[in-house]
């Protein structure tokens, strides 16, 4: 595997370790919804940063999953069918990291956000499937 696939592959592990934090907060006797609604964020941007990795391009230095994705769309137009998804994930960023304006979240928020991830995670193994093996 050649080094820019072999750092994308590094992007995408990292995606699914935030992904398995979302999975294991939501088993907790007691769900920090915050927690996992960011690592959802999270784990889309880093999928989203692979996949221009992926294709040798330099990412944004963004956390705004909207400027990323129109980057993505450059390179694959069927891209632009995540952007429902993302609008669902964008909030959970910069806004719930810190105490103030932070945003009410339910246990079926921090559900939705996982679900979404999983549409990006799964849209990713559709185009890079032996990164995720």
């Amino acid at each position: 595997m050649d080094k820019r696939l072999e750092y994308a592959k590094r992007w995408f592990d990292k995606a699914k370790s935030d992904l398995l934090d979302a999975d294991n907060n939501l088993v907790a006797d007691k769900v920090p919804y915050d927690t996992v609604c960011f690592h959802c964020q999270k784990a889309a941007e880093k999928l989203l940063k692979g996949f221009l990795v992926a294709r040798g391009c330099e990412y944004p230095i963004s956390h705004n999953l909207f400027v990323i994705l129109d980057k993505v769309v450059e390179y694959d137009s069927l891209a632009e069918s995540l952007r429902e998804t993302l609008a669902l994930l964008n909030p959970y960023s910069v806004e719930i990291r810190y105490p103030g304006d932070e945003l009410t979240l339910t246990i079926d928020n921090a559900t939705e956000a996982r679900q979404a991830a999983q549409q990006v995670l799964d849209w990713m193994k559709s185009r890079f499937g032996q990164l995720f093996e």
